[in-house]
């Protein structure tokens, strides 16, 4: 195993400006070996995302000193996402976007940010007003028809909105580490897919809609939920239309009916190797249509314990203002999990402690914080659930 314990000062600048930064070999061969055997052993339906093979990955490898040096303190995790996915072609089936999986362009990605509401995508067109067709689509979560609510859970686990007042569509944390357990090192393989640099671009988005209205994520200024256009009129609004467009050019490949979408970076890795990303990057997984093998990354979110001390992050809650089932939490009287949520999206830097000499640097450098010409007020939408 490495024993390297920090970020060099480059890796911190690409970590800075890309978003990601790739650590090779941070996970020794005996750990490795171990979480692909008990993936190997695995009974049907058995979930693995508990085990100390798993968490081991992180709990006992290079990744915890260097992480904690990078961003500071967080909880030991005791749950992660076990991302295997079996060799496939492209499908007929609709994906949670609401197009045909075999037209979604660079193989199949669902560029998304994370802590979205998911529920099973539609397998028919659906008919109605958008009022309708959104009302339908939550009602098929695995709690029931509760209407426009907090309490409406996907089958991802995830909330509709994060606060009662219903003011934050989207749940947060402070950084991903995805370990990578098998040979990824030629596309097509069922690679994480990043957008680097995006979450510059997010960060300010997401200052956008608050300045609006205050309202963040899905459902929040410039941000519709759900795409009525696309081809099962049920599709999700993973990433803000504006976001989509502006990694689009004449060069992004379409699918059928003309939209394009941006081509995500396929992060190559070999067994052993970590990526670390900040929460604000888009990504997404994508099709295994060319390895030999099933593909095995094992994802971790990780929260700065600064945020809520109180709080016990598990490693794999993607909204960790609520519990893993979206169970409200208490907290101290003037303690707001939300708008401590808003804070550290619109400022993603404030929870990397051991970065802050080397933001400072490169904001010196280049002349203050990374900003792009979008118009984000061009994209607002009047209609709450168009």
């Amino acid at each position: 195993m490495s024993e390297v314990t920090q970020l060099t000062p480059e890796q911190k600048r690409n970590l800075y400006h890309d978003g990601y930064v790739i650590l090779k070999q941070a996970v020794s061969k005996e750990l490795v070996e171990a979480a692909r055997a008990r993936i190997r052993c695995a009974t049907k339906g058995e979930n693995l995302g508990g085990t100390k093979e798993m968490t081991d990955l992180v709990n006992a490898s290079s990744i915890t000193p260097i992480v904690r040096e990078a961003m500071g303190e967080f909880d030991p995790p005791t749950a992660c996402q076990v991302g295997v996915l079996k060799p496939r072609g492209p499908g007929e089936h609709f994906n949670n976007l609401g197009y045909r999986d075999k037209d979604m362009p660079y193989y199949g990605a669902e560029v998304h940010m994370d802590g979205n509401i998911t529920i099973m995508a539609p397998q028919e067109p659906q008919q109605g007003t958008p009022e309708e067709i959104y009302l339908r689509h939550f009602a098929s979560g695995p709690k029931g028809d509760l209407g426009r609510s907090p309490d409406v859970m996907g089958h991802n686990l995830g909330p509709l909105f994060q606060d009662p007042e219903m003011t934050l569509g989207l749940g947060s944390f402070t950084a991903f580490a995805f370990v990578c357990l098998n040979d990824q090192t030629e596309p097509g393989c069922g690679q994480t897919s990043i957008i680097p640099g995006a979450h510059h671009a997010m960060e300010q988005f997401f200052r956008w809609q608050r300045s609006v209205n205050g309202h963040m994520g899905p459902e929040g200024p410039g941000w519709p939920r759900l795409n009525y256009s696309s081809p099962n009129h049920c599709g999700m609004h993973y990433l803000p239309p504006a976001i989509r467009d502006y990694y689009c050019d004449e060069s992004s490949k379409t699918t059928p009916d003309g939209v394009r979408w941006p081509k995500p970076m396929q992060v190559l890795m070999e067994a052993g190797d970590a990526c670390i990303t900040v929460f604000n990057i888009p990504h997404s997984g994508s099709r295994n249509e060319n390895g030999s093998e099933s593909r095995k990354n094992i994802i971790f979110r990780l929260r700065n314990k600064r945020r809520q001390p109180n709080v016990v992050v598990n490693g794999v809650n993607d909204h960790p203002d609520r519990g893993q089932l979206c169970e409200w939490l208490e907290y101290e009287e003037g303690n707001n999990p939300w708008e401590r949520s808003k804070d550290a999206m619109c400022h993603m830097w404030q929870e990397w402690e051991g970065m802050q000499q080397i933001i400072a640097e490169e904001q010196a450098r280049e002349g203050g914080e990374k900003q792009f010409n979008i118009d984000f007020d061009a994209y607002i939408q009047q209609d709450r659930v168009a």
